[in-house]
């Protein structure tokens, strides 16, 4: 079987971007989504508008988050769209809070811990999606990437505490009284990341950017400042394999702060998401990475 074909640039630029999204190959037609994350009120890592905006242009995007399951500045949809407007996400190009009039339910009848996903409703108005991740640590998952971004990250607030819990509830109020097991919940992300590649039927392009890497996520309010220099943007129409190509060139670099980061991956099992994603044959930690 052919390596599923991973792209790097090791010049993080807005032009880049463009650059590495034309190298995979894959127009993508219709309605284009463009998932990215928008940042908790606080937090200095996460991607800025103002450098993705030439490539959400570029494609014709939509711009598209979801609430959160947590308390914070995002986890209702009044609060969620002030700091839309803080973090100038509606400043460049159109925005669409996909869970702001209520959930769209996907199944998974092949998933192993989850059979169904709960996603914004507003999914449904796209015909394809650019999954723009900021790689980096996360203080659940262990780090995140395209994988997180499929799953908890176009969850809707209920499908997030069903990931969370895996499976045991969908109320928010109940979600830190039932946490499972550590690896059922990493198995529960790779389920509901299963249910969105099957519902867009391959017309997707994931865009992994190595910038600011903490070993804190997007969603921490008061994340660690990055520990290691920036390494790229990545690019696939393979979930797994970008991801898998992500967290390689974490541990091949030589820099010393990649430490931190291992240290979180490793004590949250975080290479289990992709394991079972590829067990799920969402996509293949066999890759070939060619720099452009």
């Amino acid at each position: 079987m052919e390596k599923a074909k991973v792209y790097f640039i090791r010049e993080i630029t807005p032009e880049n971007l463009i650059k590495i999204y034309e190298a995979v190959g894959k127009k993508l037609e219709g309605n284009v989504a463009v998932k990215l994350h928008s940042g908790e009120r606080g937090n200095k890592n996460y991607l800025r508008p103002e450098f993705v905006k030439d490539l959400v242009n570029y494609v014709n995007g939509v711009v598209v988050e979801c609430n959160t399951a947590y308390a914070g500045a995002r986890n209702r949809t009044d609060k969620h769209r002030e700091l839309i407007k803080e973090h100038e996400w509606d400043k460049y190009f159109p925005f669409d809070l996909m869970d702001a009039e209520g959930d769209m339910v996907l199944d998974i009848p092949n998933g192993r811990v989850l059979k169904k996903n709960y996603v914004g409703k507003n999914m449904a108005n796209y015909d394809s999606m650019v999954v723009l991740s900021h790689f980096k640590g996360h203080a659940m998952g262990g780090y995140g990437g395209a994988l997180k971004q499929l799953s908890i990250g176009c969850a809707s607030s209920a499908g997030k505490t069903l990931i969370h819990t895996a499976g045991k509830v969908e109320n928010q109020e109940e979600l830190f009284s039932n946490l499972p097991e550590q690896d059922r919940f990493l198995e529960a992300m790779a389920d509901a990341a299963l249910s969105v590649v099957d519902y867009f039927k391959g017309n997707m392009v994931f865009i992994n950017v190595m910038k600011n890497i903490s070993k804190d996520c997007d969603c921490d309010g008061n994340a660690s400042s990055p520990c290691m220099k920036d390494i790229g943007i990545l690019a696939s129409l393979d979930p797994v394999a970008i991801d898998q190509a992500c967290l390689d060139l974490v541990y091949n670099s030589s820099d010393p702060g990649k430490d931190e980061l291992i240290e979180r991956i490793e004590s949250l099992h975080g290479v289990h998401t992709v394991e079972r994603a590829e067990e799920l044959n969402i996509g293949s930690r066999e890759y070939e990475l060619i720099e452009i």
